[in-house]
């Protein structure tokens, strides 16, 4: 049986909520007007970028695998896809970021003090759009989200050159930063939707394990990747002192000198002998262990799905946690 392309199965995914993401984008643009015009000026600059909108897209689908039937849910997409908004112009100032999506970033075109600023009016716009969801349920998993995601950034700037981290405290960071937002867009969708506990806990379970082998792809792609594709420099995380888990494995199981090169490398944050580097991951085994735990994850999401019956909903679901393992960007 022949493979669908990450592309077409992307597209595959899209197709099926193609009017709620029309209505998303209308709702994007209209929530981020301002009469303050470099709000409005970089609102504009951010929606135009474009991207996958995962994590929006994840409580569109989740919402409707319940049955839902209402509208809220675009509001909902909405505010997820602000707080992951609002923590990417954050993390480009933190990282010193110039490009993201093969594009210019905010601070790298405006500066960090707008950065920082724009980010902040984006986050206080997707907390509005909660109180209006009127919600306690979804207000408390979101805030909760909110603040698990920022202790994520915390501890993994905590962790900036420590050569000394661990699998373990590895995924105890990206748990955090990556996979509570994935957790919380499907969680918060079932409680939108009125869902049964079994369904709620499922696809909670399910957004937590796609979140998880999501980044541990980026975490591959950052040593085995495309840069024309992804739209950034392979080596980026190392460039910064991130322990992720190629370079975690590769210290564990590779070398002595292999070890001792990837040591150093997180150490000084230096990507001087990033070829070097990047054979030695490849030589150790840590790309293919790190796919390994994400396949994991995928087979995870898939079974937490089993409980919702067949409909173009639930496959899309199966095929974003395919596309979140074999994608190339």
């Amino acid at each position: 049986m022949q493979q669908t392309s990450p592309d077409n199965l992307q597209k595959q995914i899209y197709n099926v909520a193609n009017d709620e993401l029309a209505a998303l984008d209308r709702c994007i643009v209209a929530e981020l007007h301002s009469d303050v015009a470099m709000v409005e000026e970089i609102g504009h600059y951010i929606v135009k970028a474009g991207g996958k909108r995962l994590r929006p897209l994840l409580a569109l689908l989740s919402a409707k695998c319940c049955g839902y039937q209402g509208d809220a849910h675009i509001k909902l997409a909405a505010i997820i896809e602000f707080l992951h908004t609002a923590t990417l112009l954050h993390d480009d100032v933190v990282d010193v970021s110039d490009l993201r999506r093969g594009r210019e970033t905010v601070n790298s075109r405006w500066g960090n003090a707008p950065s920082v600023l724009v980010g902040d009016f984006i986050y206080t716009r997707s907390f509005q759009l909660m109180v209006s969801l009127d919600n306690m349920g979804i207000m408390n998993i979101l805030a909760t989200a909110s603040n698990q995601l920022a202790e994520g950034e915390v501890m993994q700037l905590a962790r900036a050159g420590d050569a000394t981290t661990s699998e373990e405290q590895y995924f105890e960071v990206i748990k955090r930063k990556t996979g509570t937002l994935f957790e919380a867009a499907s969680h918060t969708a079932a409680v939108l939707a009125g869902a049964s506990t079994e369904q709620e806990q499922a696809l909670q379970n399910y957004g937590a394990h796609l979140g998880l082998a999501y980044q541990l792809v980026d975490d591959v792609l950052d040593y085995d990747g495309d840069e024309q594709e992804m739209g950034k420099a392979l080596g980026a995380d190392l460039a910064e002192g991130k322990p992720t888990l190629p370079l975690i494995y590769t210290m564990k199981m590779g070398s002595k000198d292999d070890a001792a090169l990837v040591d150093s490398a997180i150490r000084a944050g230096d990507i001087k002998n990033l070829e070097q580097i990047l054979a030695a991951v490849k030589r150790s085994g840590g790309i293919e262990y790190t796919r390994k735990k994400a396949f994991e994850h995928r087979d995870l999401a898939d079974q937490a799905m089993s409980v919702f019956d067949e409909s173009p909903y639930k496959s899309a679901m199966l095929d974003l946690a395919e596309f979140s393992i074999c994608r190339a960007y």
